[in-house]
């Protein structure tokens, strides 16, 4: 149904409609902010980060091998190109279902900035290093990498390792996670941003950072992408290198992404409990800490409901309620 906004009432015998969760999938959505943790859809989520996140770190990490191995005919360009077309294709594909983190670093990220709740974050790293894992050793088995790829002297090691000093290759990964969180935030939570465009330009991103990151670094950008190939081969050496740089990176391209936006709040953050100051002819901001509460008119028989969410408003002030 899409009801109509009236004017807040304050009766209390009323019941209370949850807000449907309408929203499509991309890296910023807000999902499932409320609501129990293991349900169908939360687990329909893990399985598509776990999909997501295994075929992108088979897909980029099979292209360095093909590359190493084969007399270098990919390039970097090509397996930038091939981890960038990864990404976007995933995003289009999953993006609906999981959100398509596929990046503990992003889910953290996001779980920060309150577009994500905290409480699946578990959920999600454990789905994105299992898909890692997983990738790693497809590839261990297709290939046979076998032979002393810790030392970098035998058969070619998939995972990320600093080319350079300890400290450049920190500011790279960090740099480069910062670029790509940032992207992700203007493109995909940001209202005036073109969404349909998001997967373009977030695989974009991927290809730049490691057109200029990749042979310092390795590029990680990702803490799963990491620690899959390292949990596989044994291959822990500066290891946290690739989990801490990319999860501060990825915080501060989300908190300055959020700076940059609208000086018109959104309803995330002006719609809160016990407020009974909203309408759609005249909306006002509530308290920082209070929650609004809307009066819905079902124009099929004039009944009304009384609506309550922190999300799933639009710029309208239009909400989707359903019955308990």
């Amino acid at each position: 149904m899409a009801p109509e906004i009236s004017d807040i009432t304050t009766q209390t015998q009323i019941t209370v409609l949850e807000i449907e969760d309408g929203q499509s999938g991309n890296h910023s959505s807000s999902q499932d902010v409320s609501g129990p943790l293991v349900s169908v859809s939360f687990v329909q989520k893990l399985i598509g980060e776990f999909v997501g996140t295994f075929t992108m770190i088979f897909a980029g990490c099979s292209a360095i091998v093909v590359n190493e191995t084969y007399g270098k005919p990919v390039t970097l360009p090509g397996i930038a190109l091939v981890w960038g077309l990864t990404v976007m294709v995933m995003i289009y594909s999953i993006g609906h279902v999981s959100g398509a983190h596929f990046n503990p670093a992003v889910s953290i990220a996001f779980a920060s900035s309150k577009r994500f709740p905290f409480n699946q974050v578990p959920g999600y790293i454990a789905a994105q290093v299992l898909g890692s894992t997983l990738a790693a050793a497809t590839l261990r088995l297709v290939f046979n990498l076998n032979d002393n790829v810790c030392s970098l002297k035998g058969d070619v090691y998939v995972g990320t390792y600093p080319s350079n000093s300890n400290t450049t290759s920190f500011i790279m990964e960090f740099i480069a996670t910062f670029n790509l969180m940032f992207v992700i935030s203007a493109v995909a939570t940001d209202k005036r941003a073109t969404g349909s465009f998001a997967g373009v330009a977030i695989g974009a991103t991927v290809v730049l950072d490691i057109l200029f990151s990749g042979p310092i670094s390795g590029a990680s950008m990702n803490p799963a992408r990491s620690l899959g190939p390292a949990l596989i081969w044994g291959c822990y050496k500066d290891l946290w290198l690739y989990i801490v740089s990319p999860i501060i990176g990825a915080l501060s391209g989300a908190w300055t992404y959020d700076m940059l936006r609208s000086t018109k709040k959104s309803y995330k953050e002006i719609i809160r409990p016990n407020c009974n100051k909203v309408s759609s002819r005249d909306r006002q901001e509530a308290s920082k800490d209070e929650n609004c509460l809307l009066r819905v008119v079902d124009p099929s028989n004039q009944n009304y409901f009384i609506c309550s969410s922190p999300t799933k408003i639009d710029d309208k002030c239009n909400v989707t309620c359903k019955f308990e």
